[in-house]
């Protein structure tokens, strides 16, 4: 058997590993190797004792090289580079034919935002794929042809549910507290001098609505069990077991919006929720309510919702999320005080998007030992899945 070696990075040298995509370490090595390597960075003593250790031939696929430094920065790419026979370069949808000599031999692939659909003449020329790991949110765009084809896909959705569920989580809370019309009335001096600014009830003992218990729902309801509120959930997948361990109750739409205080949409995006949010729904809440999305604009009737603000200024709209993005320069909603818009930042950003890296290289890890994995994706999930 041939194969690479899993070893330090110092040792390669020393053995002179150069290129871990067209040289490959025999299984059975030279005493001057041994010497080599039993004399060179802590660990390679256990390696030797341990045995031969095959390393994964793997590469980044990715439309952009941009998106690869940013979110398997930081050190993350040199992780995998110690884990995986990690090809130099990112092969992209553009150039996939320029890298014909390694395709058929890759075993594993990492992306992030900008994975290709691979067509399937394109992976007739990966036969040997195993795995891919997404280091990103939604799927859909490319999962099919993979599941097909028995490729094993994880995805980090549940790395970008963590900023989602912590925006929201914030929200919540200061909506609680009345934060954001508090704030709009102390912009007036009448209303700051003569002590007639809102102040909403607090965080304690209020009703708190999320409309989607998917990875982002349930993260947000797990982060909420640490205060006094009641937490309500709309979700036709939502089993009693499940909502018992998440410390939610299972009501139906019409409730939900009637008893919170604050409602916080986390539905898929998916046909069955386009405008399932509707005037009706958005009469019907409490005073002094705050509606909040993160989720997708189009799930909201947007004309409904405005003109719903317009008459109701008691209500608030926190909406990280519209339908188009940004809305048309003529939206009601730059005018409305009584709406908070900003421009999609609660999935990762910036300092965050490694931690998608973090949760596909552990799941990498997992995928390996034959351990069950923990984000991976079928083909019965795309049907519900954002």
């Amino acid at each position: 058997m041939r194969g690479t070696l899993r070893m330090p990075s110092a040792c390669r040298r020393l053995i002179g590993y150069v290129n871990p995509v067209l040289r490959t370490v025999s299984a059975t090595y030279p005493m001057a190797g041994r010497s080599a390597l039993s004399s060179c960075a802590p660990g390679a003593p256990q390696i030797i004792q341990t045995g031969i250790i095959l390393m994964k031939r793997a590469a980044f696929l990715c439309g952009s090289s941009d998106n690869i430094e940013r979110v398997y920065g930081r050190g993350r790419r040199e992780q995998l580079a110690e884990l995986v026979d990690l090809y130099p370069a990112v092969i992209t949808g553009a150039d996939f034919a320029d890298h014909a000599a390694i395709l058929p031999q890759l075993e594993v692939v990492f992306s992030t935002w900008g994975m290709p659909s691979l067509e399937a003449g394109q992976l007739e020329q990966m036969p040997a794929l195993q795995a891919v790991f997404y280091a990103a949110g939604s799927v859909k765009s490319f999962a099919l042809p993979l599941l097909r084809h028995g490729i094993v896909l994880s995805s980090g959705w549940g790395a970008n549910a963590v900023p989602v569920a912590e925006f929201a989580l914030a929200q919540i809370l200061l909506s609680c507290k009345g934060y954001f019309r508090n704030t709009r009335d102390c912009g007036s001096s009448s209303l700051r001098r003569t002590g007639q600014v809102f102040s909403g009830p607090g965080v304690f003992g209020e009703t708190i609505g999320l409309i989607g218990m998917g990875m982002v729902g349930r993260t947000l309801a797990r982060r909420l069990q640490g205060y006094a509120l009641n937490v309500l959930g709309y979700d036709p997948y939502l089993d009693a077991a499940s909502a018992g361990e998440l410390g939610v109750k299972p009501v139906d739409l019409e409730e939900l919006f009637t008893c919170s205080l604050v409602v916080s949409n986390h539905l898929p995006n998916i046909p069955e929720t386009q405008r399932l949010l509707d005037a009706r729904l958005f009469t019907s809440m409490r005073p002094n309510a705050t509606f909040i999305n993160t989720a997708r604009g189009a799930q909201v009737d947007e004309d409904a919702l405005i003109a719903t603000l317009e008459r109701r200024p008691d209500l608030t709209a926190l909406l990280d999320v519209t339908s188009p993005e940004p809305p048309e320069s003529d939206s009601g909603f730059y005018a409305l005080p009584n709406v908070q818009l900003s421009s999609h930042i609660a999935g990762s950003i910036n300092d965050e998007v490694v931690r998608m890296a973090d949760y596909m290289i552990d799941e990498f890890k997992r995928w390996e030992q034959g351990e069950a994995l923990h984000y991976q994706v079928s083909t019965a999930m795309l049907e519900t899945m954002a």
